[in-house]
């Protein structure tokens, strides 16, 4: 005979009872995390869900085009020049920036004055991109008397190779002279004995030296010689007889003069005295050329053209790096100052070199954070847009421009095409969205660690 076994009673509200404080906790949560899930849809989610949508229409927004703003995208050769220079940028950028941080943090740890150093690598990180932008274009101004690089290299050059006395000078007209090849000469040949002047226009004031005095007559040559004045035919404020001497011309001391013989060779050189006059001795008997050499009257050297097509690139990704390369240092450091240090001393202690610390030891440890600043770089460098729009001149953007920049001028900056300007949003959303997987991915594996 079985005996039936009945259950044990449950508790009141033994289940329910406890899901009562999970579900308690789960709407705690919820209400916590409400705020920021409504402005993350607001302001990430439904942007993304919309431009995909907007991608899809003409720059009306009323008409059905499935793919054509793409096709459109990837036939515009603007898409191609900004597509190229976000690869130029991705491919020098983080290196060069992850680089400069590792070793300006190696290298701070060692000495004494690296907090200073530190505090002046990372300073660039407190002014706001607009503002580098600006310091930066001015600083690159072709202009040598507004930017300060290109001033630099005038002063340099001119120190070592000198510059022309007169830039671009030229003669009067019907004086009897000739320009060829930039140089100044005779238009005829002079018999030794002679008188050989050269008034000359089209010079600056500033370029006149302040020892220059009033032109006068040069003094009648020698049976073997040539003599003549260089001087300045315009008088400030209007007046004299053009191609005379007289009425307060001033001569113009310095300029090179050479005789060139029926051959075109040198056969004797003078230089001007602060009244313009000179005299060329010892000449062979036969007609003689008096010539200025181009090198009186070149263009002046003003720098490089740092801001034009070819190298305006260059010059936006050094003011990122300048900008930057803080960031990756301070970022390095952290890792450094929390890595073991006896595995170094462990290391030179069996003899290693400062090197071959670095390279087995440290590098390997850092692995970790230079991946996490390698690729937030990349994810930077994709979507910069600050620099590359305030640095280069109008006439040198084209050439400069990136993605971000390009999908700015089709939708508001002339093109009014939201369609194709959605698209390349689309696009650098492709290319931004697999280098921030990765980051994510590698934060989530250090915290699990």
């Amino acid at each position: 005979m079985t005996t039936a076994v009945e259950n044990p009673p449950v508790a009141a509200g033994g289940a329910s009872g406890r899901q009562a404080p999970e579900r308690r906790r789960l709407l705690i949560a919820l209400a916590f995390l409400a705020p920021a899930l409504v402005l993350l849809g607001v302001l990430v989610v439904y942007p993304v869900i919309y431009s995909i949508y907007r991608s899809l229409f003409d720059a009306a927004g009323s008409n059905f085009l499935g793919l054509g703003n793409y096709i459109t995208m990837f036939t515009d050769p603007a898409t191609f020049i900004a597509i190229r220079n976000n690869v130029i940028w991705v491919l020098v950028v983080p290196v060069s920036v992850t680089a400069l941080g590792l070793i300006f943090a190696v290298l701070m740890d060692r000495i004494n004055w690296g907090i200073a150093f530190k505090l002046i690598v990372f300073m660039p990180m407190a002014i706001s991109m607009v503002a580098a932008g600006v310091i930066f274009r001015t600083t690159f101004q072709e202009n040598p008397n507004l930017g300060v690089v290109n001033a630099a290299l005038v002063s340099v050059h001119d120190f070592f190779g000198g510059s022309s006395a007169y830039p671009n000078a030229r003669p009067r007209e019907d004086a009897g002279l000739e320009e060829t090849g930039g140089a100044i000469q005779t238009a005829g040949p002079v018999q030794a004995g002679s008188v050989a002047d050269f008034p000359l226009i089209g010079i600056n004031a500033e370029n006149i030296p302040d020892s220059a005095a009033p032109a006068v007559t040069a003094d009648a040559p020698a049976a073997d010689a040539i003599s003549g004045t260089v001087w300045l035919d315009f008088v400030r404020g209007g007046g004299g007889t053009p191609g005379e001497i007289g009425d307060d011309k001033v001569g113009l001391p310095n300029v090179t003069v050479t005789a060139l013989d029926a051959s075109g060779d040198v056969v004797a050189t003078a230089q001007t005295a602060d009244d313009g006059t000179y005299t060329l001795t010892g000449l062979p008997s036969g007609d003689t050329t008096v010539n200025l050499p181009a090198t009186n009257f070149s263009a002046a050297y003003a720098g490089v053209s740092w801001l034009g097509p070819t190298l305006v690139t260059a010059v936006v990704i050094l003011s990122y790096i300048w900008i930057w390369a803080g960031f990756a240092m301070v970022m390095i450091a952290s890792g450094l100052s929390a890595m073991d240090r006896s595995l170094q001393e462990a290391a030179r202690m069996d003899g290693a070199n400062e090197w071959q610390v670095f390279r087995r030891i440290t590098a390997p440890l850092l692995s970790p954070v230079l991946i996490v600043v390698f690729v937030t770089l990349i994810v930077n460098v994709l979507k910069i847009f600050d620099l590359v729009y305030v640095i280069p001149p109008p006439s040198s953007l084209p050439d400069a421009t990136v993605i971000a920049v390009q999908m700015w001028t089709v939708s508001f900056g002339g093109g009014n095409d939201q369609g194709l300007g959605s698209a390349l949003a689309v696009l650098l959303l492709i290319l931004v969205l697999p280098f921030m997987i990765i980051n994510v991915r590698r934060f989530r594996m250090d915290r699990e660690r």
